[in-house]
């Protein structure tokens, strides 16, 4: 009579089953840890994104104006009050304008040996500061346009783009009279505005007043000598 072993299908059925199941809670485990790192990525992206400050949001430019000028003058320059109502500093680099063709930031600064102010370009820009702001005004820092290709006639509306690392800001200003703030300037190209006022004038005072003294004086003493000699 042959012996039967019913109990060894059952069982090897039963090890299938558990490795079975083993490797299925093994998949799910894997599945979830790897959702769980993509979703800790996505928010830690987001994060960043909300974070990041944008400087059309953030910055505005209120009580803005520019010196109306001529074409001819050659320059002019912006001003206003800067605000930061971001939580970031914002560093404000430089600025364009259709009209200029050169532009630059432009600070205050004391001249040690002398003790007057002048006016030069700001390296590298300001620094806006988080809740603050950055007054620009007359005698103090600004924008300077340069080389202008078109006057500024009072009341016109000018349109400045300002650069930042946090984005272009485009803003439009009025222009106004202000005959202030004849700054001095440190650099070459701008100081040479000026010498071509002060020079033209010492000119045509100078050399003008002189020569019409010292040569009358020299005539009429040739008439002296002639008239002493015939006597």
């Amino acid at each position: 009579m042959k012996k039967t072993t019913a109990f060894r299908p059952t069982r090897t059925r039963a090890l299938r089953t558990a490795a079975a199941a083993s490797a299925l809670g093994l998949a799910l485990a894997l599945t979830g840890c790897g959702s769980s790192d993509a979703d800790t990525a996505d928010a830690q992206a987001g994060a960043e994104a909300d974070a990041a400050v944008d400087a059309a949001s953030a910055l505005t430019l209120s009580e803005g104006w520019v010196k109306a000028a001529a074409a001819d003058d050659g320059m002019t320059a912006v001003f206003g009050q800067l605000k930061n109502s971001s939580d970031q500093d914002i560093q404000f680099t430089g600025a364009d304008a259709a009209m200029a063709g050169m532009t630059e930031l432009h600070e205050t600064v004391e001249d040690g040996s002398t003790g007057s102010t002048m006016m030069q370009e700001k390296e590298g820009g300001f620094v806006i500061p988080a809740g603050g702001e950055l007054t620009l005004e007359p005698g103090g820092n600004h924008i300077m346009l340069m080389e202008l290709s078109e006057d500024i006639e009072p009341g016109a509306e000018v349109t400045v783009t300002l650069v930042t690392d946090a984005g272009d800001l485009e803003v439009t200003v009025p222009a106004k009279e202000f005959a202030g703030a004849q700054e001095e300037y440190e650099q070459g190209d701008h100081s040479g505005h000026d010498h071509g006022d002060h020079s033209g004038h010492d000119h045509g005072d100078h050399s003008g007043h002189d020569h019409g003294d010292h040569s009358g004086h020299d005539h009429d003493h040739g008439d002296d000598e002639h008239a002493d000699h015939d006597h």
